[in-house]
């Protein structure tokens, strides 16, 4: 029996821009098929149905996806007036029909009250588990499925263009855990009408823009030319804010066996003043730091009383 292959060590990031119609877990796969690479994962799912950054992980790069998870997200999408649907887009059932068709000027005066922290019950139709099941599947047989409210942050939300009376399109700039389709079921809401999302892209997450993006088919056809690793972004592309600190092989070589290092006075005082509130995982990360070696990824740390403890170590050499 021949032996199973298990794929390259690869590690970094690679931008794709996700198509419509394909799943986030499809895109992924993809991708490391083209790559051959041992071991992914994605930061972000995006549905199905919409399009734009995905960010790709590979190799070592996947023990930072936390990072990018939680860096800011940017989106542009199309809300249709006149029918609301269960899912809140344009898959979903229609549940409502409304003869209002909101303006310029009234959609402008509601659109303050969705910027801030604001409170947001997500779609029924969401991969949120609920009773240890996810949402969408409860909601798929028919399961009335019961969303709690949860705080999210929206840094901006603009109202792009009205091509035309039963369409409008915003563009909107967010935090973790913001769902869009549900912004454009509250905007509709508040402004008395019925209204779905048509079009849903998502156009930055963290460092890449959808500009940096690759298609699928770029990176296939970079893939039979033998150059596809030459778009995977550095592993500490999802680490840009979080400070960093340039340490000796011999305090790189103590951080991979789980040893804390001293550091100097001046390193421990820099840091301390670059702490800002951060929680990765569940954990306080507000000291955390990258330690590299002339700029290879060797360990995120946490810097507290002059001292670096590893949290997680990389192995890139």
């Amino acid at each position: 029996m021949a032996k199973r292959r298990t794929g390259r060590n690869v590690h970094g990031w690679v931008a794709l821009d996700k198509p419509t119609g394909m799943s986030s877990a499809k895109a992924l796969n993809e991708v490391q098929r083209l790559l051959d690479a041992k071991k992914a994962g994605h930061a972000g799912t995006l549905d199905p149905m919409a399009s734009g950054v995905l960010p790709l992980a590979f190799g070592e790069a996947t023990k930072t996806v936390s990072f990018m998870m939680g860096s800011g997200k940017s989106y542009r999408f199309t809300v249709k007036w006149g029918e609301s649907t269960d899912s809140c887009d344009a898959e979903g059932a229609v549940t409502a029909t409304s003869d209002v068709r909101p303006d310029r000027a009234a959609i402008e005066t509601a659109l303050p009250a969705f910027i801030g922290e604001i409170d947001q019950v997500p779609p029924q139709f969401s991969a949120i588990k609920v009773d240890g099941e996810r949402a969408y599947k409860k909601a798929r047989k028919g399961e009335t499925v019961e969303m709690k409210a949860r705080k999210v942050r929206v840094d901006d939300l603009r109202l792009a263009e009205t091509p035309d009376a039963d369409t409008a399109v915003f563009e909107a700039d967010c935090g973790k855990g913001v769902y869009v389709r549900a912004l454009a079921r509250d905007i509709a809401a508040a402004l008395g009408a019925e209204g779905h999302v048509t079009v849903l892209r998502r156009t930055r997450v963290g460092p890449f823009a959808a500009e940096q993006c690759h298609t699928l088919d770029e990176l296939s056809d970079l893939a039979h030319k033998a150059r596809l690793t030459e778009v995977l972004s550095p592993v500490q592309t999802s680490l840009d804010d979080i400070p960093a600190v340039a340490v000796t092989e011999g305090d790189a070589f103590s951080l991979k066996q789980g040893r804390e290092i001293v550091l100097l006075p001046r390193i421990a005082t820099e840091l301390r003043e670059k702490a800002s509130p951060r929680t990765i995982d569940g954990k306080d990360a507000s000291r955390w730091a990258l330690a590299h070696v002339d700029g290879t990824a060797v360990a995120i740390g946490d810097a507290r009383a002059g001292r670096m403890t590893p949290v997680r170590v990389f192995n890139l050499t």
